[in-house]
């Protein structure tokens, strides 16, 4: 392994990576040779790492073949699969440029994205995203050809080309030219363009940032050097985050550094029956996922009888009781092992058990994850590894130690990463693992590299022991009339603790008092219906307006405020009439708050809390 280190430090691209870790893994592997998997059939399929190499080595001749030119760009429009990360692989591999897009963009969106990058080939996975892309092609001026995994329509002016007959053209291409793929990537500078990331946009219009081979590679090394041999091929990933995500990027791209076996979920809706089949040992997920999941326990334990919820109650103090003397460095007593035995194997073991009963770590990163479900899935033996990071620091820049994590903090820096604090306490950023800069936007640019430093955005600080925590978005942190400094993060995570409240927006800059818009799903009430005076095909405006919900609510949002300073406390709050969706854009594609949007949504509703 430490061959491949020392190259990748003197190459960095990921052609090079690519080529190593295959010829790597056929060398060193006696038994387990599996690479890229998927289930079909209810069963877990595999391809090996020859084929893995020789399925992206036809895919990058293939597109060499049909016109592409090196740091040419080419958009994918797809949901996450086996076949994204093929051709993903296979644009990196090929010095093309590889611009992912969200698979749930409307129309317009993906038009901006295509255009202001200036791709020219598109790669689409389905019917609905073609629909999708025809209701904007007259827009698409620099659009020549279309890859797709489906049958679509014939495409005046535009080369259409199913994947199946991109496969038939490179391996002819490999036929005739079997040593192109590798004298090609021995070429590759690592200051190529790699991919151009756009962020998900929660302040406004999406940035792209411009990813370099180097900085992937140097990513990649950096996580590496910071696990220090704790992943092997004997580890497997269940991958279900979308490809189009810097984070899910990461996870698709971790088998060149960790030889593991990368599985391919059907889908985000099919994700706890795919765990129970594929029995991962890693999986990364952002908050949203572990939180659900925390409702959906939370939930059937509040509809349980009394004995049953104070059993909960003791498993969940003894435990906390156990953890929390290992965290700060002591011995349990005989006692404690004893009693924390017995609440595993009362309730928490058919959790862990519920997950393939073979997780050795849950990564989770995209935004904070509170600590109570941090807490809540360690008594099940979940560890949670929470990281940090960002589309300009192509994903994780620091990360909880595998040997010790601390609940609320994102751990220390990775590899060759360096932070610093702004005077304003903005984290500042150094690594060779950084965006080049955004494309076609020097503005912004600038306003975030200064020096060699990138500007977060975030506010953080570190802890006595050296871990990171951040506290909240630049952007985002209220002022209230009273010049308070208000962090909504920290209220907002206390709130969706709360079984009805599944988003909050705290409002509060330049007002005497802090509101907040409550945001609700309907399955969290769906055992009230009766209660209520409900039909079960009510929808989320009728639950809103319910007096009894309002009660609910206000009861619920009096519980968390308890635990809040007295200026940080809510005030008033509004129930949103609609669900907090990417579809009515209140929440990105990555399922972050689009806050500004939803404040200017309900500015009179706003304005009626403070008029009260």
């Amino acid at each position: 392994m430490g061959f491949i280190i020392m190259t990748i430090i003197k190459q960095k691209t990921i052609g090079n990576l690519f080529l190593e870790r295959i010829e790597k893994t056929i060398k060193t592997s006696t038994s387990n040779n599996n690479a890229i998997g998927w289930i079909e059939s209810n069963s877990v399929k595999f391809i090996s790492f020859e084929q893995y190499k020789n399925s992206v080595e036809i895919i990058t001749l293939a597109l060499n073949q049909i016109g592409l030119k090196p740091q040419q760009k080419v958009a994918i429009f797809g949901k996450t699969s086996k076949e994204w990360h093929l051709f993903d692989m296979g644009l990196l591999c090929g010095d093309f440029i590889s611009v992912p897009i969200y698979p749930n963009l409307i129309s317009k969106d993906f038009e901006y994205i295509f255009n202001h990058s200036g791709c020219v080939g598109l790669i689409i996975d389905s019917v609905e995203q073609f629909k999708k892309v025809s209701a904007v092609l007259p827009n698409l001026t620099n659009l020549k050809f279309i890859i797709s995994f489906c049958d679509i329509p014939v495409v005046p002016n535009i080369q259409v080309y199913h994947s199946n007959e991109i496969f038939n053209i490179g391996k002819e291409e490999l036929k005739i030219h079997p040593d192109v793929f590798e004298t090609n990537i021995k070429n590759q500078s690592e200051n190529s363009i790699a991919t151009i990331i756009y962020t998900s946009g929660t302040t406004g219009i999406p940035k792209g940032a411009v990813i370099s081979q180097k900085a992937i590679v140097s990513m990649l090394h950096n996580i590496y050097s910071t696990t220090k041999g704790a992943f092997s091929n004997s580890d497997r990933t269940l991958t279900f985050l979308p490809l189009s995500h810097v984070f899910g990027r990461c996870d698709s791209l971790l088998i060149l550094i960790f030889s593991w076996e990368t599985v391919y979920a059907e889908s985000i809706d099919k994700i706890l029956d795919n765990i129970v089949l594929v029995k991962p040992t890693i999986m990364l997920a952002v908050p949203r996922i572990f939180e659900k999941i925390y409702e959906k326990v939370m939930r059937q334990i509040q509809a349980a009888p009394f004995y049953k919820k104070s059993l909960f109650d003791w498993c969940e103090k003894v435990s906390n009781d156990y953890f929390e003397k290992i965290q700060h460095d002591l011995s349990p007593t005989p006692k404690d092992i004893l009693q924390r035995q017995i609440a595993y194997n009362l309730f928490y073991k058919k959790i862990y058990e519920n997950f393939g009963g073979r997780i050795r770590f849950f990564v989770s990163g995209g935004s904070p994850l509170s600590v109570t479900i941090i807490n809540f899935l360690r008594n099940a033996n979940l560890t949670v590894i929470e990281g940090y990071g960002l589309t300009e620091t192509v994903a994780p820049c620091a990360i909880n130690p595998l040997y010790k994590q601390i609940p609320g903090t994102v751990g220390i820096p990775v590899g060759d990463v360096q932070f610093k604090f702004s005077p304003e306490n903005e984290i500042l950023i150094k690594s060779e693992a950084l965006l080049t800069e955004y494309y076609n936007n020097p503005e912004a640019t600038a306003d975030a590299l200064k020096d060699g430093w990138f500007y977060t955005g975030d506010i953080g600080q570190f802890s006595p022991e050296g871990y990171l925590t951040i506290t909240d978005r630049k952007k985002d942190i209220i002022i209230t009339s009273a010049g308070k400094n208000i962090a909504p993060q920290k209220i907002e995570n206390l709130m969706k603790l709360q079984k009805h409240i599944s988003h909050f927006v705290t409002i509060g800059d330049k007002k005497p008092f802090l509101t907040g818009i409550v945001g609700i799903e309907k399955e969290r009430f769906s055992d009230l219906f009766e209660q209520l005076g409900l039909s079960k095909n009510c929808d989320i405006k009728d639950i809103a307006e319910n007096p009894t919900v309002r009660e609910l609510i206000k009861a619920e949002i009096d519980t968390a405020n308890k635990e809040l300073s007295n200026y940080e406390t809510i005030k008033h709050f509004f129930i949103c009439p609609d669900d907090f969706s990417v579809e009515n854009s209140a929440l990105t594609p990555s399922l972050k708050l689009k806050r500004n949007l939803i404040i200017a949504r309900y500015k009179d509703e706003i304005d009626a809390m403070y008029n009260l």
